[in-house]
């Protein structure tokens, strides 16, 4: 079904603009087709902040993409992240006109879109909504209402709002890099897609997603998410506090973290020492491995402590039987699933984009630091579905009457059409008896009734 379709999905990160072209196999796993990144120095902490930097990276990222894949790229799956991402609960009803009739997927949809048009403070926008449970008729608990009957429909929604002035400027440098955007999509919910099971999502898990400029958290439970935030803190910081405490320029710093970091002190060295390259005619830097472990993790503990609050603030925290599942290029770090289960005392595992992906000549998308770009393309193809289901529905619906629809009498009174003339009705002895018998009875009766008539 989808072997003719391809997605495109772009990843507008702090560290790295990335593009992933990508298609369904036989088997339904997706199957990289081509991957352009480029270094992104227009967006600080999720938000862009340099229209033509990001512009130029857009370019620069799709361009090595078509090339790779051989297609030409015009539409686009899009993340969005930033601090500026708030997330709240509200509930909503409509009242149907009949308690006979089923409640149908257009009543459900109904009721969703009537969340679309709630006031959001000024300067914010939603941009998902998504349906925790209903009620029918005050019935609690209702997972799906479709085919149940009643008056009141209600719905429990949570709803994730964005700052219309971040989306306008992602909308403008997409299109001023000469794409248009299919789905704009919150990045925790697109790396969820691409590392998370049904079975953890099921259970109860919290994925925490650490980029460079941000930390992503989203929470499930029952197969729902139940909450979604972004805090501004992510590999950036760690590499910024290299900086100052080693003393080092900045490109030193983030091979220092990369290569030789850890989250934990006491697992490195008190005898290793690094050697870094002196500035012009000055002797070379010395660094101990023990140092610069006890800076890291000083700030990975800070910044896992600050998602385990918003965890806990959510009332979640003893509800995930799956525990915590580490994503994104920050969940590379030696030690950080340790550190993330001293931390939080829950189960730990790095999430890995290769549950969805099929045999790919590009084994790097492999890595968590591109969970996020996959989750994009995996949502295209969710939307790609929705909307084939949908016109499925809207098919059947103007095909194929409803059974109450076909019986129902015609609108128009038809003449009613002439008898066909009787049949001779035929004679026989007998008959001819019969017929003698009653007529003299007949008589009798009227002669009888004349007598008594006074």
């Amino acid at each position: 079904m989808h072997n003719d379709k391809i997605v495109v999905g772009l990843d507008i990160g702090t560290t790295k603009i990335c593009a992933l072209v990508g298609r369904k196999n036989e088997f339904g796993k997706l199957e990289i087709l081509g991957m352009g990144k480029a270094v992104s120095e227009g967006v600080v902490r999720g938000i862009v902040s340099n229209i033509d930097k990001t512009v130029d990276a857009i370019r620069k990222a799709i361009r090595q993409a078509e090339e790779q894949s051989g297609i030409n790229i015009g539409v686009v799956n899009v993340g969005i992240a930033g601090q500026h991402i708030k997330s709240l609960q509200h509930n909503g009803s409509i009242t149907r006109n009949s308690a006979e009739t089923e409640i149908t997927v257009d009543d459900v949809n109904r009721l969703t879109n009537d969340m679309y048009r709630l006031v959001t403070p000024p300067g914010s926008e939603i941009i998902h909504v998504m349906p925790q449970d209903y009620k029918v008729d005050y019935e609690e608990g209702i997972m799906d209402p479709v085919g149940m009957s009643g008056v009141r429909l209600e719905g429990n929604f949570h709803i994730i709002t964005a700052q219309s002035t971040a989306i306008n400027n992602i909308n403008k440098c997409v299109t001023k890099a000469g794409l248009e955007i299919d789905n704009l999509i919150l990045e925790p919910l697109a790396s969820s897609m691409s590392v998370l099971s049904d079975e953890e999502k099921e259970a109860g898990v919290a994925l925490i997603d650490i980029g460079g400029g941000t930390t992503d958290l989203a929470i499930f439970k029952d197969g729902i998410i139940r909450h979604a935030a972004v805090l501004p803190f992510g590999g950036n910081i760690v590499t910024s506090d290299i900086k100052q405490g080693c003393a080092v320029m900045q490109n030193q710093a983030e091979q220092l973290k990369v290569k030789f970091g850890k989250a934990i002190a006491e697992e490195a060295s008190d005898y290793e020492i690094v050697s870094i390259p002196g500035l012009r005619d000055r002797a070379p830097k010395e660094i101990s491995l023990k140092n610069l472990a006890h800076i890291i993790e000083a700030r990975m503990e800070e910044i896992i402590e600050l998602v385990y609050a918003e965890i806990q603030r959510t009332g979640h925290g003893d509800k995930l039987a799956a525990g915590i599942v580490l994503t994104g290029g920050g969940s590379q770090l030696q030690n950080l699933v340790q550190l993330t289960e001293y931390v939080t005392g829950l189960d730990t595992r790095i999430g890995y984009p290769n549950e969805h992906l099929g045999k790919s000549k590009i084994e790097a998308v492999k890595s968590p630091m591109y969970a996020t770009t996959v989750g994009l393309v995996l949502a295209g193809y969710r939307s790609i579905d929705e909307r084939v289901s949908r016109s499925y529905e809207e098919e059947e619906q103007t095909y194929r009457p409803a059974p109450e629809v076909r019986a129902a009498a015609p609108v128009t009174p038809q003449p009613a059409a002439p008898a066909p003339p009787a049949p001779p009705k035929k004679t026989s002895g007998a008959g001819k008896f019969f017929q003698d018998i009653i007529s003299r009875t007949k008589g009798l009766l009227i002669d009888d009734f004349d007598d008594k008539q006074y």
